[in-house]
């Protein structure tokens, strides 16, 4: 096996070509305009991370997540320009995929293949943890009551109980659990049945999934803009703006009490807010006109996004301090109870909101995972089966029910932290690859009617930012480059993921001047990788493990069957 052929890549008019052929021979329908784009990448952005991880963003950044809110936004407007040049140039299903074949090869698109599995599928597992959070809370409401056992998942349940957890929920869920044998019965029922619908409506057609997602869509933004309006009026007129400025274990007071590495520490809670707009990506062979509309959706619902994201950090930080977010599962509605502000309709308005939002957001990702893999068997990469249409409802049927599967049987024995960590990095590690894609694909003359990415030569342009940023960055946070390197008590500890990141910018330096790279996608591939930084060795050492199995799977199967080899 020569080692060279795993770099074998497919040209973008091949690839075009072959999504044609399926799009005219009983494929998928073309039915989307750049308005459904925009709301099926609203679904999937506002959604989990705007109702669930933003709470614990808040307890970990304080008033300053902001600043994490407005770094991930540039970092994703960036990407999105990447993902929209792709798009434009290769209008097919497979979203980062498909890129990655063009850009650096086969075993890269594997790689990324599989990472979206992370993003798509088991980011749907934390998305299904807390639909079900919101869910029996909004029927407690209604004086509905499931047992605690049939509504966590075991693995939360058994954290909470061994780690002496003040969540009574949770422990009462453990006590009470009914036995089979020694082993205790807790099953998240309700994440179940909403796997099972989502999965249903996926596989019965793309124009219903449609009209569901664009519905959803318009009633979370409605009131989403109600809290914002509401929780905005009251934090001022409450006098609590001081909020924004709380005391830290010190008793000093900042807008971030736990400093930048506090709001650092937030990045997976932050970023699973905004993953989803790639997701639009997967949809090109069901757009009308996906050379122009889907860049269109994604830079769209991305703006649209990060306005309220930053809007709702800043009511949810002025009404209540940051230390009481510590475990809540539904800011949104937190801050409406009555200890805080004290709105009992507001507070049932958002779980009823909350359930739709997360239910919109099930359905984009379901959506996502089957077209990747239809892309993937395409290749040749993954059996033939995962490619078959359904003759009915013009869905890649066989796809979407093993989607269903992947994200339904891990419900019974994972947990929603350990979800969210693992989809953050394997998301933003396929954003790193496809802004890095885009610097290796050759540039081309802008076409009428078509997405360009305007090329700005970095050559002088980006040392300069990088010299601004770093002296911005040691002039507002003197103390930022030191935690690279801690030589407190006679001992050297080296922050390596961000002592990586330095020499990464360095190289890149280099490379921008002898190359004139692209501005645009190189900044795109610098504030991802800083992202990255974020995460932790254990995040790392699960993502390896999982990239190794992929690897595993790539040489036994995929090579060999690959339509390249």
């Amino acid at each position: 096996m020569s080692l060279t052929k795993i770099f074998r890549k497919k040209s973008i008019n091949s690839i075009v070509n072959q999504g044609n052929e399926g799009a005219h021979s009983s494929g998928l329908k073309k039915v989307l305009t750049v308005k459904d784009l925009t709301f099926f990448g609203i679904a999937a952005i506002l959604g989990a991370g705007s109702f669930t991880s933003l709470g614990e963003a808040i307890f970990k950044g304080g008033p300053g997540v902001v600043i994490l809110f407005v770094i991930t936004a540039i970092a994703c407007a960036f990407t999105a320009f990447c993902y929209s040049e792709f798009a434009s140039r290769i209008p097919t299903a497979g979203s980062a995929y498909t890129y990655a074949y063009a850009s650096f090869g086969e075993v890269f698109a594997w790689i990324i293949g599989w990472a979206l599995i992370m993003e798509y599928s088991i980011g749907n597992i934390y998305v299904a943890f807390s639909w079900s959070d919101y869910f029996t809370s909004f029927l407690e409401r209604c004086s509905i009551h499931i047992p605690p056992y049939f509504c966590t998942s075991y693995m939360e349940a058994k954290h909470a109980f061994f780690n002496n957890s003040s969540n009574k929920e949770l422990v009462e869920a453990w006590n009470a659990a009914p036995l089979i044998g020694d082993f205790k019965i807790i099953v998240d029922f309700p994440a179940l049945i909403i796997n099972f619908f989502i999965t249903y409506l996926v596989y019965k057609g793309i124009k219903e999934s449609r009209n569901f997602s664009n519905l959803m869509v318009w009633l979370k933004m409605a009131v989403v803009a109600l809290i914002i309006l509401v929780g905005g009026y009251l934090v001022f007129s409450n006098g609590l703006t001081f909020n924004w400025s709380p005391a830290n274990s010190s008793g000093v007071h900042s807008f971030m009490p736990n400093g930048f590495g506090g709001v650092m520490a937030a990045v997976s809670g932050v970023f699973f807010a905004y993953i989803g707009f790639d997701a639009v990506s997967v949809l090109a062979e069901e757009s009308k006109d996906p050379q122009k509309d889907l860049p269109r959706g994604m830079i769209l619902s991305l703006i649209i996004c990060t306005i309220i994201y930053i809007l709702l950090a800043l009511v949810l930080t002025g009404a209540v301090n940051f230390k009481n977010f510590e475990g809540v599962g539904d800011p949104l509605a937190f801050i409406f109870e009555p200890q805080n502000l004290n709105i009992g309709w507001m507070q049932f308005l958002v779980s009823i909101c909350a359930v739709v939002a997360m239910t919109s957001v099930l359905l984009v990702f379901q959506m996502g995972q089957p077209r990747i893999w239809m892309s993937m068997s395409r290749d040749g990469l993954l059996p033939k089966v995962f490619q078959k249409i359904h003759p009915t409802h013009q869905t890649p049927s066989f796809a979407t029910v093993i989607t269903g599967l992947v994200v339904g049987i891990p419900i019974l024995f994972t947990d929603k932290t350990f979800v969210l960590d693992f989809t953050s990095i394997a998301t933003l590690f396929a954003f790193v690859l496809v802004c890095g894609g885009v610097l290796l694909i050759p540039r081309r003359e802008k076409e009428a009617g078509k997405f360009n990415l305007p090329y700005i030569n970095s050559k002088f342009i980006f040392p300069i930012l990088v010299l601004l940023s770093g002296l911005a960055v040691n002039y507002l946070f003197p103390t930022y480059f030191s935690t690279a390197f801690d030589f407190s008590d006679d001992k050297i500890a080296i922050n390596l993921p961000l002592v990586l990141f330095y020499i990464l910018v360095l190289i890149m330096i280099g490379v921008s001047f002898v190359k004139k790279l692209s501005l645009i996608p190189l900044l795109g591939l610098i504030s991802c990788c800083y992202l990255l930084t974020g995460m932790t060795i254990l995040n790392w050492m699960w993502f390896g493990s999982w990239l190794i199995i992929g690897l595993c799977v790539y040489f036994m199967y995929s090579f060999k069957n690959s339509k390249l080899n």
